[in-house]
């Protein structure tokens, strides 16, 4: 037979020792699942927010694009956790605008497409001119404005000037 004996007050020590590694354990899990990228609602005086298609068709109009009501297209997009030499130009694009997608690596966004109808040059063509954005908790995280022809165009949000056509 094995006999182990423990004082009362070594046991109060394991016993305490335990509880903090239990919580320990518990506020970690709590901070890594709370840490994740917070969308900024304002961002240089642009409003972000996109809850309501009110919302979206605002967002577009502070740049000086109408658009259709309806979106040509709506998707649910994982962000990649890896950027590859595409998505990393696209990035560098969205912090050009201030945004960055590096915070939603590997996050489940969704992807508005609207149809833009007075970009400069082509007022009078239907769907070749996109505003994409993506919306991560009601907020605008990044999109673009975007051709649809073969030898298309992206860029910001922003209005192109005259002299950049």
């Amino acid at each position: 037979m094995f006999v182990i004996s423990i004082k009362s007050e070594k046991l109060k020590k394991i016993f305490a020792a335990c509880l903090v590694f239990v919580f320990a354990v518990i506020g970690g899990i709590v901070y890594v699942s709370t840490t994740e990228a917070a969308p900024v609602s304002n961002i240089g005086g642009i409003v972000m927010k996109a809850e309501t298609a009110e919302d979206r068709i605002s967002f577009f109009s502070q740049f000086g694009w109408e658009i259709d009501e309806e979106p040509v297209e709506v998707k649910e997009v994982i962000i990649p956790t890896e950027f590859d030499e595409t998505y990393s130009g696209y990035n560098e694009l969205q912090k050009s605008q201030g945004l960055d997608l590096e915070p939603y690596k590997g996050v489940r966004v969704k992807a508005w497409c609207y149809e833009i109808k007075n970009y400069p040059g082509y007022e009078n063509k239907e769907n070749l001119i996109h505003g994409n954005i993506l919306v991560y908790d009601g907020i605008i995280i990044g999109g673009d404005v975007s051709s649809t022809e073969l030898d298309g165009f992206i860029h910001g949000f922003a209005l192109p000037s005259a002299d950049t056509q």
